[in-house]
């Protein structure tokens, strides 16, 4: 296929990577957690001890997976220790991957034509370029995410067709091991996939199931094999179990902030209390005056909330004692109105993430929508909402239409759920949590394109 239309993946190509050249030499970013994932490449390379610098001596600790200061100290050592801009130029010949392996996806469950929208919309999709120019796991994550699914779809077209696929199974497994050593909720596709083979076992009652068990079985084991290691490194070194990373990534030693984490979940719902609030714990002062009205239910628990930010304003160190106080309140607060908390709150967490500007990495004040910024943010901003809003739209609008057509919609539409649940239960609502979902998402709005337009016919 690309060699028949070899032009318009050409020109698609170079168009993509100007886009993702044009972020790297504009807005390179390199954020606190790429400084500590270089500490950890670092380390590893010249040290041997996979841990971070702490007072001039490096000290083992597992609060970071393995998967992205691996492919750090890979380019460190041909580039240059430290040289963050190779990594992001390999990002970007990573991502243009990306889009070719999308287009693959479109073609194998829709048509040839689908398979050039798809790659369209990746190649140009300024969220994807965006996070190519970061130091961050983002780009990676994605890459590996598309090839699961691209293998797995591979994997069942031979397998309906009773062929040998235990190769592209144990691809499948391969890329969400990989997955998973860059960030832990890469094990939920591993979840989807067991549902959806589950699925096709049931499909298969009156077959043999036998190839969706080895298949099963060639994806778990794959998946799973790499946290072999690394779970007793953190055993022996750490002296504590640990197949993946805290959840906080905090250290063993490190409270892990419980009360206050849980009193933040009963009222924050956009990113940009994640920024003003969430991440100034510890260290920085808080602004009570950023907290939203909902996070007080009454005038006498607004008082409790300002003094109890007073205390902490006082030394920035939030104590054991701090910590329970914002669990007390916590559960207060969640006893009035726990439909609040389970339900309404993380729907609009989710709302956020999917739905705000993609801006969080650029310039654009992360309170975009008090247009008090400079003109050019404020333009880029309400620019990428908008786009965020036509790649989501798209995809939806194909959804809502019941898509046909397309193959094995219900592994994307699963993914696409238990990703976005999960989503709801954090209490950081960064919209880069659903930047993992695009490839789904440009798939869904290739099949509402290809079938409400005629551009790109077939010549």
């Amino acid at each position: 296929m690309v060699r028949e239309h070899r032009k318009f993946f050409l020109a698609a190509a170079l168009a993509g990577l100007i886009l993702r050249v044009l972020f790297l030499a504009y807005f390179p970013a390199v954020t606190d957690d790429s400084r500590i994932y270089a500490d950890f490449a670092t380390n590893w390379a010249r040290h041997s001890i996979y841990g971070q610098t702490e007072s001039g001596k490096v000290v083992p600790t597992d609060t970071r997976l393995p998967g992205y200061p691996a492919f750090l100290a890979a380019i460190f050592a041909l580039f240059g220790s430290g040289n963050l801009k190779a990594v992001m130029l390999v990002q970007i010949l990573v991502d243009l991957g990306t889009c070719f392996i999308v287009a693959d996806l479109a073609r194998r469950t829709l048509s040839d034509r689908a398979a050039r929208i798809a790659f369209v919309l990746a190649a140009l999709c300024p969220f994807l370029a965006n996070y190519a120019a970061a130091a961050l796991t983002e780009t990676l994550e994605v890459f590996f995410t598309t090839l699961v699914f691209d293998c797995a779809v591979a994997a069942l077209d031979r397998m309906n067709l009773e062929q040998p696929c235990a190769r592209l199974w144990a691809a499948t497994g391969a890329a969400v091991g990989a997955c998973i050593l860059l960030r832990p909720d890469g094990g939920i596709l591993l979840a989807v996939l067991g549902l959806y083979l589950i699925f096709q076992a049931w499909r298969r009652r009156d077959r043999s199931i036998v190839p969706v068990a080895m298949a099963a079985t060639l994806v778990a084991g794959l998946a799973v094999a790499p946290l072999v290691p690394w779970t007793i490194r953190n055993f022996r070194t750490l002296h504590h179990f640990q197949p993946l990373a805290p959840r906080y990534a905090n250290e063993i030693d490190q409270p892990a902030l419980r009360g206050f984490n849980r009193w933040v979940k009963t009222w924050i719902v956009d990113y940009a209390s994640v920024e003003e609030i969430y991440w100034a714990i510890p260290g920085d002062k808080l602004d009570a005056a950023k907290l939203p009205n909902r996070a007080f239910d009454s005038p006498q628990q607004q008082g409790r909330t300002l003094a109890l930010i007073a205390d902490y304003n006082q030394s920035q160190e939030m104590t054991p004692e701090l910590d329970a106080r914002f669990g007390e309140l916590a559960i207060e607060r969640i006893g009035s109105h726990p439909l609040r908390y389970y339900l309404v709150l993380p729907a609009l967490r989710i709302a956020d993430m999917w739905l705000r500007p993609r801006t969080e990495i650029l310039p654009p004040d992360v309170r975009w929508w008090e247009f008090n910024d400079d003109p050019k943010a404020s333009v880029m901003a309400v620019g990428f909402g908008l786009l965020n809003l036509i790649y989501v739209g798209t995809a939806l609008l194909a959804l809502v239409r019941r898509p046909t057509g397309i193959r094995y919609a219900g592994l994307f539409v699963i993914f696409l759920l238990l990703r976005s649940a999960f989503l709801g239960t954090l209490e950081n609502p960064e919209p880069r949590y659903t930047l993992e979902c695009y490839p789904v998402v440009i798939l869904l709005g290739t099949v509402f394109l290809n079938q409400n337009s005629r551009w790109m016919a077939n010549p």
